[in-house]
């Protein structure tokens, strides 16, 4: 009877690592503080992964991983970890949802993404400045930049080189 009144006043955490054949606790400091969990019955946690929990679980490195890395003349999209050969994939444009599409002939992988800098400039998505290559496990998705985007930036950067810094040569800061 004991036993059961016991069993009912435990979280359903604890009633789950009870049945996981896992018996931990937390051991109070001196001020009454939780402190580090304590394994007494289970496996250890493998080092890195923090404390016992939800923390276990985590994506694994082989997973794609997507970013994007521009260049002077092209927007450029890197996806890692992507290890079938360039005939696999199809790279194209969807002009109504104003993205590009990325996806394979296995179904393996699939990536809706847009282009804000073409939204920013109400410019639309032409496919044929879209071009893709694989090599290493990388697709390298390759859009040329508009000659909008291109003159644009020029603007910025000459609007940049007029602003002085705080950091000039002669180390005084110069007022008008």
């Amino acid at each position: 009877m004991a036993v059961t009144g016991w069993l009912e006043s435990l979280r359903a955490a604890e009633k789950t690592a009870l049945l996981q054949d896992v018996r931990k606790w937390r051991v109070k400091s001196a001020l009454g503080a939780l402190g580090q969990w304590r394994l007494e019955v289970g496996e250890p946690v493998p080092p890195g992964a923090g404390s016992l929990g939800l923390e276990l679980i985590k994506e694994t490195s082989a997973s794609p991983v997507f970013m994007r890395k521009d260049t002077k003349m092209t927007f450029q999209w890197r996806i890692r970890n992507l290890p079938y050969p360039k005939d696999v994939y199809s790279v194209c444009v969807a002009p109504k949802e104003r993205c590009i599409v990325v996806r394979t002939s296995n179904k393996k992988y699939y990536k809706k993404f847009s282009v804000p800098d073409l939204d920013r400039h109400q410019l639309p998505l032409d496919e044929s400045l879209l071009s893709f290559a694989h090599a290493n496990c990388t697709l390298i998705i390759s859009y040329e930049k508009p000659k909008e985007i291109l003159m644009a930036e020029s603007e910025l950067q000459k609007e940049l080189k007029k602003v002085q810094t705080a950091h000039s040569d002669d180390g005084d800061c110069k007022t008008q």
